[in-house]
């Protein structure tokens, strides 16, 4: 993105200040992350997609880890021609990112012939490449799932002396923390491997599109890669058929809104058709119950294998849905047959065959890569996450065994560094006979920052910050978040007219709805929900997929055309207006709305 400064300006960084009393909390956060002053001449904006919570001093390891990933790729491995990197800064517990764009046509050029060297070859080779990612991923699970379990003995094993292993168990506390941290940011190398390759071969056909054809809209073009198989489906794919097959073995009653998983279960091993039913939730569990009920960035949206109460809750509505006849697959058919209708009629409109064969290899390019830009989220976001923190986990209930702090938990309100010195201290207080350091220093520290989130979750944030860019041509930036110059001209204009009982954002899936509007802000309000309402949130992630089968259309403050909550209500045909910026401000819980999902435009009715 543009540096120059526009004479249109959200509120500039500066202006933004720590809350009172939580001045230590956010000091904690490293040095890099936090703002300075040179950084009022940049744009940045509030990634409420991925952290729409404030963030634990442990958990903005998920951002470290991810931008320092994405930035390599972009900058270094892939070479984009016209973007670096992406900077992040915390503020509040929230955090702000801004990409840096190139601006010069002689360095443009420059990368450009790297971009053609390495982007085109993974292009040409992409199904062999995207093989062997799959391997690297599952190997790479493999491994974390592997690392030893935690001890620290009183004594070392005698088995371990006479075989002359010469380390001692409190060295293993540093070696698995390191693998496991350090597995953690090579994972995020695997995610972005393919994604930006990915959002790169749909904006090139995009900017076709829009140049061919000046009239068509941006939710049509989206809608010619609709109807994809991706394993991030797999996991409500997988709830919709264990509501068969309960009403097949008939235990479809057993399962009942408020129902305990646990007392559910033990029900069901009374019997034998309660026991198959069991057996296909072991089949369904792995490896499809590992994703997490949030996005896969916070240390408490634990995975459905960890806590089953998010899928049972959804078993009820699905099996009402099965007894109903309604249908609750994805109407796959129905998007693979309007997709290829409107690849085909706007094919027609071109006025040659040159250009008829470049719309043909950029659909075709964009069909076999898309796929990806969805699916990877199973494997990182989700299955290795939950494994990282699962595993930081039992770190915090070996350290809380020692009191350095009271609950496991509260290892989430350390930093990555901090927790390596209490691992540290840990060691050589096993080593040496001392007792640790860490009880006196780390419980009023905890409780601190604990009141610091709680106290920053109270306040609202800027939806961005700074100067607004000349040009954005980050393709994450435009794809994924939905950040345009026109979006931020509509942010802007709401905050001109916070009055106005319209709101305006991305025409992300098409149609019109009237409804009670739920605002959702965490993912432990998600079961509020009821048949027929329009969910407003930040952000949807995909372990929500289930709820998308009651609401009747959804409204998000962040998001382009290729965030998840626009593929995701294509993909349902549900009318869906993403990228708002305030949606969630303006919107109050229970009034009714209109969302036109072809127009993108929300309409305050009451």
């Amino acid at each position: 993105m543009s540096t120059t400064i526009n004479t249109k300006c959200f509120p500039l960084p500066s202006s933004l200040k720590v809350i009172a009393g939580t001045e230590r909390a956010q000091a904690a956060y490293p040095y890099y992350m936090q703002f300075s002053k040179e950084d009022d001449e940049r744009f940045w904006f509030y990634n409420s997609m991925h952290f729409p919570e404030p963030m634990s001093a442990f958990d903005v390891t998920t951002a470290e880890a991810a931008y320092c990933a994405l930035g390599a790729a972009n900058t270094r491995v892939h070479s984009l021609p016209t973007t670096l990197g992406i900077d992040y800064r915390i503020i509040n517990g929230r955090i702000y990112i801004g990409g840096n764009a190139v601006t010069d046509p002689a360095e443009i050029a420059r990368r450009t012939n790297e971009f053609q060297q390495r982007a085109f070859y993974y292009y040409e080779h992409w199904e062999e490449l995207f093989a062997q990612w799959k391997q690297k991923m599952l190997a790479l699970i493999r491994t974390a799932e592997a690392l030893p379990k935690l001890a620290l003995p009183e004594f070392e094993p005698l088995d371990h002396v006479r075989a002359g292993r010469g380390i001692a168990s409190n060295h293993y506390l540093l070696d698995v923390y390191q693998k496991t941290l350090e597995g953690y940011f090579r994972m995020w190398h695997h995610h972005f491997e393919f994604l930006l390759l990915g959002y790169g071969a749909y904006l090139t056909f995009f900017d076709f599109c829009k140049k061919a054809f000046p009239e068509i809209s941006d939710q049509t073009v989206a809608r010619m890669v609709a109807g994809m198989e991706a394993e991030i489906f797999r996991p409500d794919d997988e709830l919709r058929r264990l509501a068969k097959r309960a009403i097949e073995l008939g235990v479809e009653d057993l399962f009942r809104d408020g129902a305990v998983p646990g007392d559910i279960m033990q029900t069901l091993e009374r019997s034998e058709s309660g026991s198959k039913w069991l057996e296909e939730l072991a089949e369904s569990r792995d490896p499809w119950f590992n994703i997490n009920i949030g996005d896969g960035f916070y240390h408490y949206h634990r995975s459905w294998n960890d806590d089953l109460s998010m899928p049972f809750a959804s078993l009820p509505g699905y099996i009402a849905n099965v007894k109903a006849g309604e249908r609750m697959e994805r109407p796959i058919d129905k998007l693979m047959a309007e997709r290829q209708q409107l690849i085909n009629d706007y094919r027609d409109l071109l006025n040659s065959d040159e250009e008829r064969a470049a719309y043909d290899q950029m659909i075709q390019l964009a069909h076999r890569v898309f796929p990806y830009v969805e699916g990877h989220k199973f494997y990182c976001e989700h299955w290795y996450t939950n494994l990282f923190f699962n595993k930081i986990r039992e770190f915090g209930a070996l350290l809380a065994a020692y009191g350095f702090f009271p609950n496991a938990e509260d290892i989430f309100h350390l930093t990555h560094y901090e927790v390596e010195a209490a691992i540290v201290d840990l060691m050589t207080s096993w080593s040496n006979g001392s007792p640790p350091r860490g009880p006196a220093r780390w419980t009023p520290i905890v409780n601190e920052r604990k009141a610091a989130i709680a106290e920053w979750a109270r306040h609202e944030t800027p939806p961005a910050l700074g100067p607004v860019p000349d040009v954005i041509d980050d393709p994450a930036i435009v794809m994924l978040w939905g950040i345009t110059r026109e979006n931020l001209e509509v942010w802007l204009a709401a905050g001109e007219k916070p009055d106005s009982n319209e709101i305006k954002g991305f025409a992300a899936s098409s149609g019109v709805v009237d409804g009670i509007a739920r605002v959702v802000m965490t993912v432990d309000e998600i079961d509020r929900l009821r048949r027929g309402d329009i969910l407003v949130c930040h952000v949807t992630n995909p372990s929500w997929a289930p709820v998308f089968q009651k609401i009747a259309a959804a409204v998000s403050d962040i998001g382009g055309s290729m965030s998840h909550a626009a593929i995701v209500a294509r993909e349902y045909g549900l009318p869906a207006v993403v990228g708002t910026g305030t949606a969630t401000q303006k919107i109050k819980d229970g009034q009714r709305i209109r969302v036109d999902g072809g127009r993108g435009v929300v309409t305050i009715l009451q």
